[in-house]
């Protein structure tokens, strides 16, 4: 795992950027603190910075070949799982190899396939390659958009990197915020439109696409999407494939030269993993699996059961743990500390984004790394499988809008009236819901209940699951960790795609298939739990800090979020603890506490990104 940036122009001669280039890629030296290294020619510029997984000595970047055909440099991030077969493959075609790493290999299947390297990969991954040859430059994202990539064009320059602060330090990238970004960020927020950002001219390459750079200017194409066709096996074949696809997606993901362990929350989806995992090492001869699990100070006393969070996870983390051969750790987080790294939340994500659902992930990763580097996780399950509640809720289900974000007026009345005259959240918000939409491919043999279900499907895989890969991302590289997710594998995701709503919602229950299809290799109490989400702090002394936070904010009329936001009605939102604005910012997570503490990060944002309106 890693970061890079670069910038490609074929009008002016770019070899005497150098400093521009480094000062770019310093902005990335979180994602990879081990090493870094760049490349500058005529007409363009790369630069990286690495986080060691694979193949220490063999990995070094930018990595240049050399053959008969030219000369090609490539920058990347993330991880092929499919290396070994690849590589097969190239040594057959005659190539051969300098080292062990993916990155080695995904250089040379570019040379051997061209543009078409992309439909012969499985991973995670973001890549930018130069082609000296036909002096052009390719840039490629993978299938679900887990790493990620942005450019801009100046000055018919080709600007990118891995994260959106890198290209500010572009002489003349701007930060401007427009009617578009206010949409984004306070209708859409924290999630995003494929290929958009909240900044005005700064895009990103969607996830599933990739793009060439030449003389001709920037094209850019599609590779992949979820396929709508008749599902033809039987209920025990689909079992078996699903097995077979998820086992193969996590021993595939198993592959590192450094320390690798399992998130464990005793949830169904981390425990299919850890499970897994487990009897892998134990096949292999190798050390037992080590497990991580995140909770709060004085949590238990504290917890509230409802709807979204039923129960905690602690009785759950400690049946799988007598029932595997690991080593678990709990990592404990105090309230200061969820309010104190906010800012530095938000600076990961170059936006205001989850609050503390951002930053004790954060935290988490931070201790996590301290002794491992990698780490799987049970994320996007919820997604393929059909886990949230919205999936079953009528309410949200018949909302006709994203169901993780319905509290459309609020967000609107939320914004300052001078600004609210000239944007309107709802018609913006509508327009790319029914955009999305339109992408649903719906079959004639699918019933009514199962097309009903594509449709939120597609949403979910493309937004809400979205959103918390790029969380997952940000907060992890944040610490020079690695995050892994089997689950967004998408060879799973074409099956399971297809699979009808009556097999996978089995029994009527949330995940039903996959609970099925863990019955023997998972404690009951685990495969009849209810889908509890990624734990919160039920500390009272969180909504009192993040609410001394606000206030504190308030008190300066000067605050840059008065200028934006509506200063009455977040007065109303802190004097009512939250309850002001009555449904949840975002997801099923993000309310009182988790809404004033988003306030306080517009206003980080604001003061940190000083961003210029214009409307």
């Amino acid at each position: 795992m890693c970061g890079f940036v670069g910038f490609v122009n074929y009008k002016n001669d770019i070899s005497k950027m150098k400093n521009i280039l480094l000062n770019m890629n310093s902005t990335l030296s979180k994602r990879g603190p081990d090493e870094d290294g760049f490349f500058v020619d005529k007409n363009v510029a790369l630069a990286h910075k690495r986080l060691i997984v694979i193949d220490p000595n063999g990995g070094t970047q930018p990595m240049i070949e050399k053959n008969t055909y030219g000369e090609y440099v490539i920058v990347y991030n993330g991880q092929i799982y499919n290396t070994k077969e690849i590589r097969k493959t190239l040594l057959e075609k005659g190539f051969t190899f300098n080292s062990h790493s993916d990155t080695e290999v995904l250089l040379k299947a570019y040379i051997h396939y061209g543009n078409d390297v992309v439909n012969h990969l499985n991973g995670i991954f973001a890549f930018a390659i130069w082609n000296s040859r036909k002096k052009e430059l390719f840039l490629a994202r993978d299938h679900f958009g887990i790493k990620p990539l942005f450019y801009t064009i100046k000055n018919d320059c080709l600007v990118f990197g891995s994260e959106i602060k890198a290209l500010f330090e572009y002489p003349g990238v701007e930060k401007t915020l427009d009617n578009q970004g206010i949409c984004e960020l306070f209708g859409i927020g924290p999630a995003h439109t494929p290929g958009t950002t909240i900044f005005k001219d700064i895009y990103e390459l969607k996830p599933a696409h990739y793009a060439v750079f030449n003389n001709y200017g920037l094209h850019i194409d599609r590779y992949w999407k979820l396929k709508s066709e008749k599902h033809t096996d039987d209920f025990d074949t689909t079992c078996d494939k699903v097995k077979y696809i998820l086992e193969d997606s996590i021993k595939s993901q198993l592959v590192s030269d450094v320390p690798l362990c399992t998130f464990l929350s005793g949830g169904l989806d981390s425990s299919i993993i850890t499970k897994f995992a487990s009897d892998y090492c134990q096949k292999e001869g190798l050390s037992p699996l080590d497990t991580y699990s995140i909770d709060y100070i004085d949590n238990d006393k504290n917890f509230v059961k409802s709807d979204f969070q039923p129960n905690s996870d602690n009785y759950y983390i400690n049946l799988m743990n007598k029932n595997l051969h690991t080593n678990h750790h709990q990592i404990v987080i105090d309230t200061p500390e969820l309010a104190s790294y906010l800012e530095d939340a938000m600076i990961a994500r170059d936006m205001p984004g989850m609050a503390d659902i951002d930053s004790s992930l954060l935290l988490f990763c931070k201790n996590v790394k301290n002794e491992m580097t990698v780490a799987l996780s049970g994320e996007c399950a919820d997604e393929i499988f059909g886990g949230y509640p919205w999936f079953f809720r009528d309410d949200a289900l018949n909302s006709a809008t994203f169901p993780w974000s319905i509290a459309i007026d609020e967000r609107q009345k939320l914004l300052n009236p001078s600004i609210g005259s000239k944007v309107n959240l709802r018609n913006y918000i509508d327009y790319r819901y029914n955009e999305s939409l339109s992408e649903v491919e719906i079959l004639d043999c699918d019933t009514d209940e199962t097309a009903e279900k594509r449709k939120i499907s597609h949403l979910t895989l493309n937004w809400f699951m979205q959103t918390l890969l790029d969380r997952s991302d940000r907060m992890s590289m944040y610490n020079g960790f690695e995050l892994r997710v089997p689950f967004c594998d998408y060879r799973l995701a074409q099956y399971v795609w297809n699979i009808p709503w009556e097999l996978k919602a089995l029994n009527g229950r949330e995940k039903g298939l996959l609970r099925y299809i863990c019955r023997d290799f998972l404690p009951d109490e685990i495969i009849d739990r209810k889908k509890s989400p990624y734990p919160k702090t039920h500390n009272p002394s969180y909504l009192a800090k993040v609410k001394v936070m606000l206030s504190d904010i308030m008190k300066d009329k000067n605050a840059p979020i008065n200028s934006l936001l509506n200063r009455d009605y977040i007065l109303e939102i802190l004097n009512s603890d939250g309850s002001a604005f009555s449904r949840p910012w975002f997801g099923q997570l993000m309310t009182g506490p988790q809404l004033m503490a988003y306030l306080c990060q517009v206003n980080m944002w604001l003061e940190k990104y000083q961003p210029k309106l214009e409307l």
